[in-house]
Order: structure tokens, then C-alpha cells, then sequence
């Protein structure tokens, strides 16, 4: 019987042990927040206006989030639309004015509470662009540690990375 049990317990730490290393390529906390933000997109082909945000999918390699994520080498997967992405489109960009807190890996943030449509911490607040809504339904939207960074081709935006997760959404700024 002590055979049978350490046999399952063996078995149980070395599926444990692979599943993190495998996992370690997406997210896995501090030692994975990208260095900075996703290059501007070389050639604009963004999804059709009619198609939902849950028909794009973006789980490059087994075990990764079908949502836009970062690897641990600092690529971007799922920023590639380019600026003609009417999902993205704002009337007046920046309306609220520009997030003045801290951009990129040096400043990780604590999320304080709300969700999706407007979320806060340190004072400031955001809302998750409702094409990206289903990209975030995993978040932790009071505790979660994120980072924001410029979007380079979708004036208006911020991205938000998650650092637990290694996900990011669009989002934008509503003040402080």
C-alpha cells in the first residue's frame, strides 16, 4: 500500500513540476513582466467589425491562453491588427487625458477593485475595451498585480498586462 501511495504522490509532483515549467513560458509573476510594449504592427489586417472578439484565438502552443498574452522572450501574440482596427477606434482619443502613473515593467500595479467596464488602483481608473471584455474573465480584479504600457497603434489605449497571468487587454483611461 505504501508503494501504491508513494507511487501517486510521485507521479502527482513530477505532472505538477512539468505543468509549470510548461506553463512558465506565459505569465508566472514578476521575473516575466515584458521589458516593454509590443512593437507597432508591421501590416494592418484586423478581424472584420462583425466578428465577436471569441472567434479570434490566440493559443499559439499547447497550454497557452486563448487570449493575447506575452511570452517569456517578450513576444507580443494577438497585436497585430495595426491601426485600422475599428475595434479599437475612439472619436476622441485621450478625452479623459493621458495616464500620468508609471508605464512599463518598473511599475507594477495592484488592481483595487471594480471590473471590466471600470476598474481602479493608486487613484486611477480604466475601463477594458468591450471587444477585449472575454480576454479578462480570469482576472482578479481586486488583487491582481498589472502593468500598463503605451499602445503603439490604437491612439486612445493603454495595454494592460496581468502579471499572474501573462494576459493583456486594451484599455483606457478615465482619470484619476
Amino acid at each position: 500500500m505504501k508503494k501504491v501511495v508513494a507511487t501517486i504522490a510521485l507521479c502527482f509532483l513530477f505532472s505538477a513540476v512539468a505543468s509549470a515549467q510548461h506553463r512558465a513560458s506565459v505569465g508566472g509573476g514578476a521575473r516575466n513582466i515584458p521589458s516593454h510594449g509590443p512593437a507597432p504592427a508591421r501590416a494592418s489586417h484586423p478581424a472584420p467589425a462583425h466578428a465577436p472578439a471569441q472567434e479570434s484565438h490566440f493559443n499559439d502552443k499547447p497550454g497557452h491562453p486563448d487570449a493575447p498574452h506575452v511570452h517569456s522572450n517578450g513576444k507580443w501574440i494577438g497585436h497585430d491588427t495595426g491601426r485600422d482596427d475599428v475595434h479599437y477606434h475612439l472619436d476622441h482619443p485621450w478625452e479623459h487625458g493621458r495616464f500620468t502613473g508609471g508605464i512599463g515593467r518598473g511599475h507594477v500595479w495592484h488592481l483595487g477593485g471594480g471590473g471590466p467596464g471600470r476598474f481602479w488602483f493608486g487613484g486611477f481608473y480604466f475601463s477594458v475595451a468591450p471587444y477585449d471584455f472575454g480576454f479578462c474573465n480570469d482576472w482578479f480584479w481586486d488583487r491582481d498585480d498589472i502593468v500598463i504600457y503605451d499602445d503603439p497603434d490604437h491612439e486612445g489605449w493603454y495595454l494592460a498586462y496581468n502579471v499572474r497571468l501573462g494576459t493583456y487587454v486594451h484599455v483606457q483611461y478615465l482619470g484619476a
